[in-house]
């Protein structure tokens, strides 16, 4: 096994992505940049419009539950498009991953964007500490960890609960910045205990990441009735908990209606997402990236109790 640190053993391993795709990754390329820069603005805006004490700490989390927003959607286009690899196992970075960045490599873009959460995080953490941001900085250290794991999983080094639980720590991040933004003042901990629509969501958010993980990079899962391998056992726990979540939201009705109705529609744009992965396992696309945005919409709706 190559080192951790950045040194891959034998040639690099080439990412997926074909010639076709090469103007879907720039269209979302320039989406991901006016996506960053409306984070920004929104934290500025929040920092400038605050009236009462902590202009700066609100502006900051603004901007930081965006980028994280942001990061998570970068995440899925990795994977969309076949770009887990294309800096091989080096980790975090290449000497001309600023270039790759505007090239539109989108595996380097989703690692400086890691890098500026991780700033964002303890800049909050200095000027702020309190259990949000401190959660907040050591949820974006051990997800740092956990994504440089990932490189291991795609090559076929390490098992794919790595790859589930970078996922479900990303989504922590953001849950966490979210809440200290929208409820400041409450314990984190004790929010996220009393929700139980939240914890339905993470599952299947795990199970989702264990799914990508467990088939291998570039690797179809097959159809399936009965579960034959380990990638068909882990996408059918991943519907169960689809499922379980749908059921989960719905028994909690009329509490988050936005959030179950777009449960139900995650449910569709998950069977399209397995017959993509199957017939284009290298690079099934943007359904990843909607499919994930689907999941950034329930929990924003669940959050933010929209009705």
């Amino acid at each position: 096994m190559s080192s951790m640190t950045g040194k891959s053993a034998g040639p690099p391993l080439p990412h997926a992505v074909e010639g076709e795709r090469a103007g879907e990754v720039r269209a979302i390329g320039r989406l991901i940049v006016a996506f960053l820069l409306a984070a920004t603005l929104a934290g500025l805006w929040e920092g400038a419009t605050r009236h009462q004490g902590g202009g700066l700490v609100n502006g900051l989390k603004a901007s930081e539950v965006g980028f994280a927003m942001i990061l998570i959607l970068l995440g899925s286009v990795v994977e969309g498009f076949g770009y887990g690899l294309s800096l091989g196992t080096r980790w975090p970075y290449t000497r001309n991953i600023a270039v790759l960045m505007l090239r539109g490599d989108p595996e380097a873009t989703h690692r400086l964007v890691a890098t500026l959460v991780g700033l964002v995080a303890l800049a909050l953490a200095i000027l702020s500490p309190g259990i949000t941001t401190i959660t907040g900085l050591l949820l974006v250290v051990i997800t740092a960890l956990f994504g440089m794991g990932t490189l291991y999983v795609l090559a076929g080094r390490a098992p794919a609960f790595v790859h589930g639980t970078h996922g479900l720590l990303a989504y922590g991040v953001f849950l966490t910045y979210l809440v200290g933004l929208v409820y400041p003042g409450v314990d984190f901990w004790t929010y996220f205990g009393a929700m139980g629509a939240l914890h339905a969501l993470l599952l299947a958010v795990f199970l989702g990441g264990m799914t990508t993980g467990q088939r291998g990079f570039g690797q179809t899962i097959g159809p399936f009735v009965q579960p034959q391998k380990a990638s068909q056992w882990t996408v059918a726990a991943h519907v169960g908990a689809a499922l379980l979540l749908v059921a989960t939201l719905g028994w909690l009705m009329p509490a988050y209606p936005i959030a179950f109705y777009l449960a139900v529609g995650q449910v569709a744009v998950g069977f399209l997402l397995f017959h993509a992965v199957n017939l284009k396992p290298k690079d099934p696309g943007v359904i990843v990236a909607f499919h994930q945005s689907m999941v950034l919409l329930m929990s924003l709706a669940i959050v933010l109790q929209w009705h």
